[in-house]
C-alpha cells in the first residue's frame, strides 16, 4: 500500500496535516469494524486489518522523520532499521557542542532562558534539514537520495535532543 495514494495526498515532503487527518477520519468512518458488526467473520477481519493499515500510513505521514524514511525507502533506499552511524565530522562536533550546552540548562541560573534558546536553535537546525528533504526526495538520483539519508540521520538526531530537552525542562519545572 502506497501512504500518500491511500490519504489522496501529492507524494510530498511537506504534508498538509489538517488535511492528513481529515483524510484520515473520512478513511476511518468507511472501514471502521463497528460498521461490520452484523458481516461476516472474514468482512471483520478485513476492516480491522484496514483500519490498522490506515493508523500506520497515518503515524508515518503525520512524522517528519518517519515519512522521510518512508519516501526515501519507496525511492529504494532502505534506512528505517538501520545502525549506521554519520561521518560528518563538522556535524558531529556540533552535535557534541548541544550535548554539552543540553547538560548546561539543569545547572544554568535561568533554566527557561536556556531551554528557550536551545529549542530555538534546534528548530532552525529542524528547518535547515527538513528544506534540504524537502527537495532531494523527490530527486531520482541515487547520490542525491544518499545525501537524503545523511540529512534524516541529521534529522533524527535533532528529534532526539528535542525529546530530551523535553524530559529536561519536565524534571527542572514539574
Amino acid at each position: 500500500m502506497r501512504y500518500f495514494e491511500l490519504f489522496n495526498l501529492p507524494v510530498s515532503y511537506d504534508v498538509d496535516l489538517s488535511v492528513l487527518n481529515q483524510r484520515y477520519l473520512e478513511l476511518q468512518r468507511a472501514v471502521h469494524p463497528d460498521k461490520f458488526a452484523g458481516k461476516s467473520e472474514r468482512e471483520k477481519l478485513i476492516a480491522v486489518q484496514k483500519t490498522s493499515e490506515i493508523n500506520d500510513a497515518l503515524a508515518v505521514l503525520k512524522h517528519p522523520v518517519k515519512r522521510a524514511e518512508y519516501m526515501l525507502s519507496e525511492q529504494g533506499v532502505d534506512i528505517r532499521a538501520e545502525q549506521q552511524t554519520l561521518q560528518d565530522p563538522a556535524f558531529l562536533m556540533q552535535q557534541m557542542e548541544l550535548r554539552e550546552a543540553l547538560e548546561d540548562i539543569q545547572h544554568s541560573s535561568d533554566p527557561e532562558d536556556e531551554i528557550d534558546a536551545f529549542e530555538a536553535q534546534i528548530k532552525v537546525l529542524d528547518q535547515q534539514y527538513s528544506a534540504k528533504l524537502a527537495e532531494q526526495l523527490i530527486d531520482q538520483e541515487h547520490s542525491v537520495l544518499e545525501i537524503a539519508a545523511d540529512n534524516i540521520r541529521k534529522l533524527k538526531f535533532i528529534y532526539k535532543l528535542r525529546e530530551e530537552l523535553s524530559r529536561i525542562e519536565d524534571s527542572l519545572f514539574d
